[in-house]
Order: structure tokens, then sequence, then C-alpha cells
């Protein structure tokens, strides 16, 4: 089959795209609870050291990878050595896995950003308005569903005319609104602490679990071992600067990612003085604690749906790039035509997605390890999958393919000035890291470490 494979149409359209799906809910809820969690100013710090680091030789070597075939994870690594097409595999399973609940979630935020638009400031902030809504059976599934159909009417349209097209609107809003936002937040009485307690490294909060908590973030956040990259960089042209293309999504997610926290954590020593127990809530931070913060606020209504307008964005951006990595992997492995692949795919994660936000209400005995069907598909995905995928291909890549590829790729538009070091990265460091994420995120959630 000779089908033209579809492409982004320019570099900058690339970036958007590729920035939209590392900018998503893990930027603007688990990165500020986890600064917050582990040190603040000390976190952050360590983050941005990796993310110029560790997160750069991840992400080139993905995305060298799909440009380099102009296929997604299971062709792509058959293509360059038959040996790996199991990594293929297994990157693929990671997207089948994450979608269906993030897009429960995302469903989440659309219930909450309409509660706000109605005026249900006062209901959504009360204690048990989210324990309440998520138990629920019907309410939760139509809400999902409507997140669900919302980005698949993006992915079934296109690359160019889809994605690439609502990740240039998107993206851009989001920046704005964030700015805005964030500014808000810290020029509020009381947000002064929470400011200086997120931005100012203090040694003294430093451990290793600061270390991997931080490395498990950007491993996270940035779309690294599901496959996204390879299929992003499939579309990408071959003339386009990809050293240059990987710098700007990095800074686009970081940025992204701090500014989220400067919502977050200064708005939350405003309504509760900085707690400790306020700021380790974790998930449930953006659907119970912001609420209230937000109803406690002058013009509190306004600056919670631009809030929840804000993390829709974000979340759809991410939804896409999901979405679209599912259906480029039918499409490439059963030769079905867009709309085919993207209907089948929708109609998977209705099923599988209903039964996991039944999880919190009539399915809510069941228990896999101890954890509930959400926390069971991440902790398989995020925990064991991801790093496995990208240890494998740290290593098929720096020991068998051969960095060559990626060095070509590269330096088809401009020369690889970290080429030493990138091979350093990707043939020692970064596996050796990526093994020590994995022993933690396992132990972790086993309860075998506590944190």
């Amino acid at each position: 089959m000779n089908k033209k494979r579809d492409s982004f149409s320019s570099r900058l359209g690339f970036v958007f795209a590729a920035a939209g799906s590392a900018v998503g809910l893990g930027n603007l809820w688990r990165f500020p609870y986890l600064a917050a969690k582990y040190g603040g100013g000390i976190f952050i710090l360590i983050y941005l050291l990796l993310a110029v680091t560790f997160g750069f030789t991840l992400m080139i070597t993905e995305t060298g990878i799909g440009r380099a075939t102009g296929l997604s994870a299971i062709g792509a690594f058959k293509k360059l050595d038959k040996r790996f097409r199991f990594t293929g595999y297994l990157a693929c399973i990671v997207p089948f896995i994450i979608t269906p609940y993030y897009c429960v979630i995302g469903g989440w935020v659309v219930k909450y950003l309409g509660a706000f638009l109605t005026g249900q400031v006062e209901a959504a902030a009360s204690d048990n308005y989210f324990t309440g809504f998520i138990a629920q059976a019907a309410e939760p599934i139509v809400w999902f569903s409507l997140f669900i159909f919302l980005t698949a009417a993006v992915v079934i349209i296109g690359v160019q005319k889809g994605i690439e097209k609502a990740s240039m609107i998107l993206m851009p809003v989001l920046l704005i609104l964030i700015i805005g936002i964030s500014a808000f937040c810290i020029t509020r009485p009381g947000a002064a602490e929470g400011v200086k307690y997120y931005l100012l490294p203090d040694i003294k909060h430093f451990s290793p679990t600061t270390l991997f908590a931080a490395m498990g973030q950007l491993f996270y956040s940035m779309s690294l071992a599901m496959g996204i990259m390879i299929t992003y960089g499939s579309y990408m042209k071959k003339d386009g600067d990809l050293r240059r293309s990987v710098r700007q999504i990095e800074i686009f997610d970081t940025v992204i990612a701090i500014l989220a926290g400067l919502m977050i954590v200064p708005s939350v020593f405003v309504f509760s003085g900085g707690s400790q127990e306020a700021l380790s809530k974790g998930p449930s931070l953006m659907f119970i604690t912001l609420p209230k913060v937000f109803e406690s606020m002058s013009f509190g209504r306004i600056i919670g749906t631009a809030f929840f307008i804000l993390v829709l964005f974000a979340a759809v951006t991410s939804s896409i790039s999901l979405l679209e990595t599912n259906v480029s992997i039918v499409c490439d492995q059963l030769h079905w035509n867009r709309k085919k692949a993207t209907l089948i795919v929708t109609a998977y994660l209705l099923i599988v997605g209903s039964f996991i936000s039944l999880g919190f209400g009539p399915l809510d005995f069941i228990k896999i390890l101890g954890m509930g069907l959400l926390d069971f598909f991440d902790f398989i995905s995020n925990s064991v999958l991801m790093p496995i995928v990208a240890i494998l291909t740290c290593v098929s890549i720096g020991f068998f393919i051969g960095p060559k590829v990626i060095y070509d790729e590269v330096e088809r538009s401009a020369p690889f000035k970290e080429k030493k070091f990138y091979t350093i990265m990707l043939k020692w460091i970064a596996p050796v890291c990526l093994v020590l994420i994995l022993i933690f995120a396992v132990s972790e959630a086993l309860g075998l470490i506590k944190v």
C-alpha cells in the first residue's frame, strides 16, 4: 500500500502539536503537587537540569526514529531492526491503556467547566461534590463521552486540517490564559509565601526521592515512551530542524508546568496557609481544593471558569495526541483509512473508559493489586511499561541499531552540537536512570517503600 502519509505543513505546526501532546493534565495538576510535596524550588531546579539532559536525549531519539522511518512505533522499530519489533508493540500498548482513563479525567474537567459556567461555584466547592459526582453511574460517562467525541472530531479530520490547526489555535490561547491566571493568583494576599516556597531552591529539602520524583514527572510530562513522539516525528518534514524543534517543545512544556505551579501552589497558600495536607492532595487538588480557592476569591467564578477552560484546552491537546497515536498504529498495521480507524478506536475507548469510570461507583469493588481500575491502568502504563519501553529504546539505538540513524536525521538541517553528550546519555546515563525510575515507581506503588 503506497498511500502518501500525512504530514505537518510546517516545523512550527509540528512544534505546537508536539507541545500540545506534552502539555496536559500532568502539567496542570501533577507537576504542581509533586513540586509542593518534594521541596518546591529544589524540585524545580532538578527538573530543569533533567529536562535539558535526560528529556532531550529521549525526545530527540523518538522523534528521530519516527522521521527516519516515516512510520508509527511498530513499523518504525521493525524497519530499523526486526529484532526490536517487540519494542514497538510495547510502545503501542501504552497509549491504548492511557487514553481511556485520560479521557475519563477529561470528562471530569468538562463537568467542572460546566459547573462554573452555570454559576454552581458554591456547590462545586463543597466537600462532597467531587466524590459524589464520580460515584454516579451515568453522569460521568456522559461527560467522558462528550470529551472523547470532541477529541475524535479533531483526529478524524487529519494531521494538517485537524491536529495541526487545533494545536496552532489552542496552544497560544492556553499560554495566554495560564499567564493571566498565574499573574492574578500570585498577587493575592498571602500568596507571596507560596511563591517563595515554590521558586526558591532550598537544599535541605533535597533527597533521593526528590530526584526520582522529578525524573518520573519529566518522563510522564514529555509524552515519552508511548509512541507519540515517534508518530509525530513520522509526520515531520525532512527539512525541518529536528534539534531546534525538540528544544522548543521542551521549553514550552516546562514553562507551562512552572506557570501551572504559580497558579496552584500560591492559591493553596492563600486558602490554607500552605499546610502540607492541602499541598499533598495530589490528583484531587484540582477538583477539591482549587474550587474552594476560587469560591473564596473575588471574581472567583470568572477566574475558575478561565482556569477550567485552560485545563480543558490542555487535556484536549494531549488526548488528541494519544488518540492520533492509536489511530496511526491501526492505519499502519491494518491499512485502514483514517475515518474507519478513528471510529473503531473511539468505540474501544468508550467501552473501556466506561468500565474505568464505573470503577468509582458501581464497580468500585473491583481491586487489582489493591488498586482501583483507574489507578491500576495508570500504574501499568506509567510505572511499568513506559520505563521498560524507554530502556529498550536506548539500548536498541545505542548498541544495536546505532545512534547514527539519529545523527543523520538531526544533521539534515543543522550541526548536532551535542552529539558526544547525546551518545553518552543514550548509551549509559539514561538507561541507568530509567532502571532506577522503574524500581522506584514499582516499589512505591506496591508499598515496598514509603514517600
